[in-house]
């Protein structure tokens, strides 16, 4: 069990003993989900750190002004939206469901920060968390008016996606996704055209699958 913790997000580089100590004295609470159960629901506030330490949960985050949505399959050992635990908005984003038999570690917030004072390495490992987060967001803030439709649709799909999710589709109505791109429906269709000509993408009406996520981000780093 200690080497399945220690593999998660957050927690890597700290001690076998001084992860026991922890376990020892703060209240690590392990749930059980079945397949389609509900584990967080959009709009919840954030009061406990949630980390997926076996199985897989699907990610689906939905505007609220637009026909627009996005889901996605993340595996473990990950976390799900540490972002969310402090800060100004501290409301969850998205509904989180279990795929298949999936086991969570669930913190409260108080114990968390415990567990910061603790060790500096926890401390290291969610400054390093938050700063990938706050970085990735200004470049694509600053980014997302300039270069080709392409470009910005693959850069819009790696903003609302992790690192290390799959099974990613983009569920749209044509005009919104226009809109969020700045883009003409014309140069939306021939951008996704492109996307799929290069087996990045398949394409159906109102849906994008993101075939190969790290095919979209070497898309990227190739037209840059």
């Amino acid at each position: 069990m200690f080497e399945q913790l220690m593999n998660l997000p957050l927690f890597q580089g700290v001690s076998h003993e001084h992860l026991e100590n922890l376990i020892e004295k703060l209240p690590f609470h392990f749930l059980k989900f079945k397949d389609g159960d509900r584990i967080i629901q959009a709009r919840e506030e954030c009061t406990h750190l949630r980390f997926i330490v076996s199985g897989t949960v699907r990610a689906v985050t939905a505007s609220e002004v637009s026909r627009f949505s996005v889901s996605q399959r993340v595996d473990a050992p990950n976390v799900i939206g540490p972002n969310y635990l402090f800060g100004r908005h501290t409301h969850y984003p998205y509904d989180v469901y279990a795929v298949g038999t999936t086991g969570i570690l669930q913190l409260r917030k108080c114990d968390y920060m415990t567990i910061l004072q603790s060790d500096e390495v926890f401390l290291f490992n969610i400054l390093n968390y938050l700063s990938h987060l706050s970085q990735k967001q200004t470049y694509s803030l600053l980014s997302q008016s300039r270069g080709m439709i392409a470009e910005r649709l693959a850069r819009l799909i790696l903003y609302l996606t992790g690192p290390s999710s799959y099974d990613i589709v983009l569920h749209f109505k044509q005009k919104d996704l226009c809109m969020l791109l700045g883009a003409r429906r014309t140069s939306l269709v021939n951008a996704i055209d492109e996307l799929e000509a290069r087996g990045v993408i398949s394409h159906a009406a109102g849906a994008i699958n993101v075939l190969d996520r790290s095919a979209l981000v070497r898309f990227m780093k190739h037209d840059s």
